[in-house]
């Protein structure tokens, strides 16, 4: 099975784009953050054009959202409401064998590393400390988090280490919250078990750097986690970063991940 996981930055605009990413990469499962959209106006007979006959969506008018397109059966699992707010930034769903798959929007977090002075970003740590308090009363068990997490946790998923420690997606306090959230569930990075974490690697470009790649000035903000019981089923993982060139494109690149399920 290929799961894919995508921040689309408006599902209607780039429902085209959506189509030759499924053309390309095959997907079974695909999973979108900032679809952009309201349930209401989920474009679902588009989607299902493209061979998802089982969709699940939560979304709102111009922010966030998030959806799930299977051509497998899916089961919605209980969503909950994180720091109190209804901004649409989970979905769950049941897979056919049992498995768990949780597709997250964690919040960008404005500008300012600070939580005194910019409410985004106490919004963020605050959404990191609920997920790992959540995670972390959790069973063992099969699970897969998928999703837009806006944190690039190593010194590789970076194009500069010394420069962004200070910016927001890299800073240490960012880190220690994403970090906290993986060993709350004894989370494995699908993706570094087949690209070591030597190496660079991003899925998202700024909007700013207007040649792509330019100079390459990238970021890993998108993940692909699973739970123990599920990493020897890992058979692949990549970044589509080419997704990120085509016309009118997201700023983020396709994540996918190759599991036996």
């Amino acid at each position: 099975m290929r799961i894919v996981t995508w921040n689309i930055n408006s599902l209607r605009l780039r429902l085209p784009t959506l189509g030759r990413i499924v053309e390309t990469l095959s997907p079974d499962i695909v999973c979108l953050q900032e679809t952009k959209v309201t349930d209401e106006d989920f474009p679902a007979a588009g989607v299902r054009e493209l061979g998802f006959e089982h969709l699940l969506f939560r979304g709102m008018k111009s922010y966030n959202g998030v959806a799930i397109l299977a051509r497998v059966p899916l089961v919605e699992l209980k969503g909950r409401s994180w720091c109190e707010k209804e901004d649409c930034r989970h979905l769950a769903a049941k897979l056919p064998d049992g498995t768990e798959l949780h597709n997250f929007y964690v919040p960008a977090g404005g500008d300012i590393p600070d939580p005194e002075k910019n409410d985004k970003f106490a919004h963020k740590l605050s959404f990191l400390d609920e997920m790992t308090a959540w995670f972390g009363q959790k069973r063992a068990g099969k699970r897969i988090l998928v999703g837009d997490l806006n944190i690039a946790p190593l010194e590789t998923d970076v194009w500069s280490h010394k420069q962004l420690l200070t910016e927001v997606s890299h800073t240490p306090i960012e880190v220690e919250g994403l970090n906290k959230v993986m060993a709350a569930h004894k989370w494995v990075d699908a993706v570094r078990t087949f690209i070591p974490p030597e190496e660079q690697l991003f899925s998202w470009w700024s909007y700013r750097n207007r040649t792509w790649p330019g100079s390459d000035r990238g970021r890993r903000l998108d993940h692909i986690w699973v739970t123990p019981a599920l990493e020897s089923q890992l058979k692949g993982a990549s970044v589509m970063r080419e997704a990120r060139g085509w016309n009118k494109p997201s700023d983020h690149a396709p994540v996918f991940v190759d599991i036996d399920l």
